[in-house]
């Protein structure tokens, strides 16, 4: 059959309302592909290197460029937001590149190995900031700041796309995230809690942000060459097909609706996440009079996640990976409620943390192998096999979502008149801090339901796999 063909067509399929390795439903064991442990960790390691990063520009950037460096909020959020939406978009180019590179080393796994060092580079010059003029600064900032999440996007998209590539069974897939999901969360624990003591160890000041993120880039760098050696690709396309050219590629990417809805989810479900991890440092000083609550509320953020994430498999083979990023979805609402009964006492701030932790986990912990799945839903629909431009969505969506999240702090406390570096706020900048911590990421949540009451994949997902199976057999 030749890739040019439009689509693979699913009979049968989705009456009974099956979650994908629900009870009552027969998994294919010719899916299933062995990932031994080993592999599992490396994989997920991957994510740990990239929290290193990732997570420091969420939690202490925007305090970086504020209450460091003196630069006002309104101009850092306009930054935040321009930058992130801006190299989002060149998340698509790479995703092209991905899809066309061909080494013996395979398709996404020689990312891993080419960007490492830039990796811990970038990371490294985006806190070393000079001393110069205001003009000088901006500029500076803007150019490190685009730089870093080039680079970031470079080996992150790749990243994401080996997932799609060490398997095509849907459940192997889940492990394999949630593996990716519990060594994230250690990468974020380790700079959200060991970020600001090592900034003392150094000095405090610039200086001492200089050798922390010396630190966290070399140790990132040397996980990814790990990650790159322990992992090996195996998922091949149904059929042999040319070099897809862009334009056709991109053209097939948006037919595929699944894809779409996971893109519009991702903006939004990672500007919900960025504000709560940008917002931390900020409740801590002003509401909570104390910023070295920082590191215990970044704990109540992330602890909770581990434990959720070794409870989910489970969880996702029984009620599906849409099912359980709704839940995930409710219990945000819920956490966020439970702070605003009392904002201003510690306990009830912690608990409200700790059950947003637990419903993030079955999102974060579903959300990009719910995007693998749409590699074989748009290779069925379209003939065509695209996991680089298909798991840019991933990258773009948590770029610009990150980017229009901080966008949000920045431009919200400018809205209250919050200025940096002042021992006590006004009552409208303590309300727009609140506004922003508790009330927004509420309506966001509502939001991401409505999204994912429309992703249906979970139910086709099988028979969409075997379809695929049948064209490969018959060639």
């Amino acid at each position: 059959m030749s890739a040019n063909k439009s689509a693979y067509k699913v009979t049968g399929v989705g009456s009974s309302g099956a979650a994908d390795g629900a009870p009552g439903r027969a998994v294919d064991n010719s899916l299933v592909q062995d990932i031994s442990l080993k592999e599992k960790i490396g994989y997920g390691l991957g994510d740990f290197a990239s929290q290193l990063l990732f997570a420091a520009a969420s939690t202490f950037l925007s305090f970086f460029y504020t209450d460091v460096i003196g630069i006002a909020a309104a101009a850092v959020g306009t930054l935040l937001f321009i930058a992130r939406v801006l190299d989002a978009f060149a998340d698509i180019g790479i995703g092209a590149m991905i899809d066309k590179t061909k080494s013996r080393h395979g398709k996404a796994r020689p990312w891993l190995l080419w960007m490492a060092a830039p990796f811990a580079a970038s990371g490294l010059l985006l806190f070393t900031v000079p001393d110069a003029g205001p003009v000088v600064t901006m500029i500076y900032i803007y150019v490190t700041y685009l730089l870093m999440n080039f680079i970031y996007s470079a080996i992150n998209v790749p990243y994401g796309v080996l997932n799609s590539l060490m398997t095509q069974d849907g459940y192997q897939r889940s492990v394999l995230n949630i593996f990716r999901m519990v060594l994230a969360v250690c990468g974020a624990i380790l700079v959200t809690y060991f970020t600001k003591p090592l900034v003392n160890v150094f000095g405090g000041g610039k200086i001492g942000w200089i050798w922390t993120f010396a630190i966290f880039g070399v140790l990132g760098m040397l996980v990814f060459l790990f990650t790159f050696a322990t992992t090996k690709e195996r998922v091949k396309p149904s059929v042999v097909q040319k070099e897809i050219p862009f334009r056709r590629g991109l053209k097939a990417l948006f037919r595929n609706k699944y894809w779409a809805l996971l893109l519009v989810f991702a903006i939004v479900f990672f500007a919900n996440n960025a504000m709560g991890s940008t917002m931390i440092v900020y409740y801590a000083q002003y509401m909570l009079d104390n910023v070295d609550l920082v590191g215990i509320l970044g704990l109540a953020n992330l602890i909770p996640l581990l434990v959720a994430y070794f409870l989910l498999a489970p969880v996702i083979k029984r009620f599906g990976k849409r099912n359980a990023a709704m839940a995930g979805s409710v219990i945000l609402i819920a956490g966020s409620l439970v702070t605003a009964f009392k904002p201003d006492d510690l306990t009830f701030v912690i608990a409200g943390l700790v059950i947003k932790s637990m419903g993030t986990a079955p999102i974060m912990g579903t959300f990009f192998a719910m995007l693998a799945d749409t590699v074989e839903y748009g290779e069925w629909k379209t003939g065509m096999r695209t996991e680089g431009l298909v798991y840019s969505a991933g990258s773009f969506g948590t770029k610009a979502g990150s980017g229009f999240g901080a966008a949000l702090v920045g431009w919200g406390l400018a809205l209250g008149g919050y200025v940096g570096g002042q021992a006590s706020l006004s009552a409208s900048a303590l309300a727009s801090i609140q506004m922003l911590f508790i009330y927004v990421p509420i309506l966001l949540s509502v939001l991401q339901l409505v999204i994912l009451w429309f992703y249906r994949l979970d139910k086709q997902y099988n028979q969409i796999v075997k379809d695929l199976q049948t064209v490969r057999s018959d060639i």
